[in-house]
């Protein structure tokens, strides 16, 4: 059960009882604002797709590894779905972060997951009008 504490350290890597020394990149405000407004296009993508009963948002945000962003779906019923992204800092310059064909269908992508977790939820709880 060593292994499973946050003082055991990673082998050949950081020593037992010490924190992983992480160089990460700060965003720009433009990168930062780039990649927002790149998973905002999903969330409004995805917003089209979906009745509004479905709640949708995206963030942007720093973690251990660098820049994340992610675009969440909660159904009215069921589990939430997401999708996230871990840009490299070179791509964060890039004028298209995420090309419209990609965006697009990682859009589909959550509101197809998302309407399945709504008929999984409600399966059980309608009684079907035929056989």
């Amino acid at each position: 059960m060593n292994g499973n504490t946050p003082y055991a350290g990673t082998p050949d890597v950081t020593p037992a009882g010490q924190q992983a020394a992480v160089d990460v990149d700060e965003l720009t405000p433009e990168q930062r604002r780039h990649l927002r407004d790149s998973v905002t296009d999903i969330a409004t993508l995805t917003r089209k797709y979906l009745p509004e009963e479905y709640v949708i948002g995206s963030q942007v945000t720093n973690s251990l590894t660098g820049p994340q962003a992610s675009v969440s779906v909660q159904p009215p019923v069921g589990h939430i779905v997401s999708a996230g992204f871990e840009p490299e800092t070179h791509e964060l310059d890039d004028d298209e972060l995420i090309d419209a064909e990609e965006r697009d269908e990682v859009a589909r992508g959550l509101a197809a997951s998302a309407a399945l977790q709504v008929k999984q939820a409600i399966e059980d709880k309608i009684t079907p009008t035929a056989r």
